[in-house]
């Protein structure tokens, strides 16, 4: 038994936290199904309370590429590809930039910066952007992945962009699954070429990514069922004790 777990857990984590973890990853993934977005800020969030903070953003843009994979899977027939081939392009410059900047934080400032991004994400407005067109997903595609290397999800820019081509709630949820999954896949890679080590933390990925994949087939059948503005108004007041204890253990951890 205990050979089972350390094969599935990573020794950085108790068990109790990695099972913890798969059950939000299937959670989260439900929850992006069902509305289109905020699944990955939430499972940031989450992990960022419970996680050492170097590999934290690697770790969750991996969960992040398989739960987007499932879920564009689920939603293919809705995927716009001039949409896709535009944000694919700005992505590799976000990718290529973001691993030239990117550093290995400490902990603290890291999560300082998870909690000011998940707090813009739920209180926040989206920029007003008119009928920006398609051409506009590929400044959407670098800003994104580019933000991504460094705050694990940037799922909203992406959004406000796509949110004003006139899609149908269908046709968002899958171009949103499919623009997220080109993110997390390059900066996957460019993790990888800076030297993270993947393999410690893979069994605990594919536990999160097969239990992500389960949400998503549970919230692909509320999509369009469920009544929106009361689960927001819960969502945020989560994502914000999420955020406040990020905080809090910043704070603390500095102060020490």
């Amino acid at each position: 038994m205990a050979m089972l777990s350390h094969l599935i857990f990573p020794e950085a984590l108790s068990p109790v936290i990695s099972l913890l973890l798969i059950a939000v990853s299937f959670a989260t993934s439900m929850l992006t199904a069902a509305l289109g977005l905020g699944g990955g800020i939430a499972l940031i969030a989450v992990m960022a309370n419970v996680m050492p903070g170097f590999a934290l953003v690697p770790v969750h843009g991996v969960v992040q590429l398989g739960s987007n994979a499932g879920r564009a899977l689920v939603q293919i027939r809705h995927v716009d590809w001039k949409i896709l081939a535009w944000f694919a392009a700005g992505a590799v410059f976000g990718a290529a930039v973001g691993g030239s900047l990117v550093v290995n934080l400490p902990t603290p400032y890291l999560r300082l910066g998870i909690a000011c991004f998940v707090l813009w994400s739920v209180w926040g407005r989206p920029p007003r952007l008119g009928r920006a067109g398609k051409p506009a997903m590929g400044i959407a595609g670098f800003l994104a992945t580019l933000l991504s290397m460094f705050f694990g999800a940037a799922g909203p820019i992406g959004a406000s962009v796509l949110a004003t081509l006139g899609l149908s709630r269908h046709q968002f949820v899958a171009n949103q699954a499919v623009t997220a999954l080109v993110m997390h896949v390059f900066k996957v890679l460019a993790f990888g070429a800076l030297g993270f080590a993947f393999a410690p933390w893979a069994g605990l990925i594919v536990m999160m990514i097969a239990s992500g994949f389960l949400g998503t087939l549970a919230g692909s059948k509320l999509l369009g069922r469920m009544q929106e503005a009361t689960f927001r108004k819960g969502f945020k007041l989560v994502m914000t004790l999420l955020a406040l204890n990020l905080i809090w253990q910043a704070v603390r951890a500095l102060a020490a």
